[in-house]
């Protein structure tokens, strides 16, 4: 979940980067079933998305920069998701990861409507839309989970892949935040807290420790989507959305401040 502060570029999600292309290359074609499996299904995600963002430039009020931008975000998505396919330890991508997949198309189209739609405040039909899109890719996140246990597909990388989606999601919904006026640009923070936290690990290592399972902050993730969703309903507006906003964010705070002090405690590696 995008409130637990795991590290980007952990070995679970994207391997070690700084193995050579040769090798990387090699490593994938050992597993070529699950590559043309994987491929088979970001592909068709890819081109779905594109065709839906097309036919959306003809409806909003949008340029075809809209339409590079989902595909840009989308494809940059997808090709971490490649890369990090070697440490997948099932045959076939799955129906949990294809779940993700599917809402990381959502978020990117979420993320082009944000940047592209200039005047997405004053259309309400546009902002009740994007809601509608943020709760059902909200919903979507409990599907993913079920589908893993279901199917005896759970695994390291799709954890870190689904709570990869959550935090881009929730990044891009504190943009909104701030576009719309719904809230300082302290709101960013909500969504840059996690970040900041990974790159603060590169400076005290004793960060990049193993945490211990949380309800609370899978819990707070799901409070975070819902706060910054429910502020871009047309009538909430200032000062309840910034309260919202702030509700939000110190919660999100608390949680990251429990987790960096149970982490600075445990004694260092040798």
């Amino acid at each position: 979940m995008a409130s637990e502060p795991e590290r980007l570029g952990g070995v679970d999600f994207v391997g070690s980067w700084g193995v050579s292309r040769s090798a990387f290359a090699s490593r994938l074609l050992e597993r070529r079933g699950l590559l043309n499996d994987t491929l088979a299904i970001l592909s068709g995600l890819f081109v779905g998305t594109g065709v839906v963002a097309v036919l959306a430039s003809f409806v909003l009020p949008v340029g075809w920069d809209f339409v590079a931008f989902v595909i840009v975000s989308l494809a940059l998505m997808f090709s971490l998701v490649i890369y990090a396919l070697p440490a997948h330890p099932h045959r076939r991508f799955g129906y949990a990861n294809l779940v993700t997949a599917f809402r990381a198309s959502l978020v990117s189209l979420t993320f082009a409507t944000i940047i592209c739609f200039e005047s997405l405040a004053t259309v309400e039909l546009a902002l009740w839309t994007l809601v509608g899109v943020v709760l059902f890719a909200l919903a979507l996140d409990g599907v993913d989970g079920y589908l893993a246990r279901r199917y005896g597909q759970e695994s390291s990388f799709g954890a870190r892949f689904d709570m990869e989606v959550d935090a881009l999601l929730i990044l891009v919904l504190s943009l909104a935040a701030t576009i719309l006026d719904k809230a300082g640009h302290w709101v960013l923070l909500i969504g840059l807290l996690r970040y900041g936290f990974v790159a603060l690990g590169w400076v005290l290592p004793r960060l990049n420790g193993e945490l211990f399972p949380s309800f609370r902050r899978k819990l707070i993730c799901v409070l975070q989507i819902a706060a910054l969703c429910i502020i871009l309903v047309p009538f909430v507006a200032p000062p309840f959305s910034t309260a919202i906003a702030a509700a939000a964010l110190v919660a999100l705070v608390y949680s990251f401040a429990v987790d960096i002090v149970f982490l600075l405690r445990q004694p260092a590696e040798a």
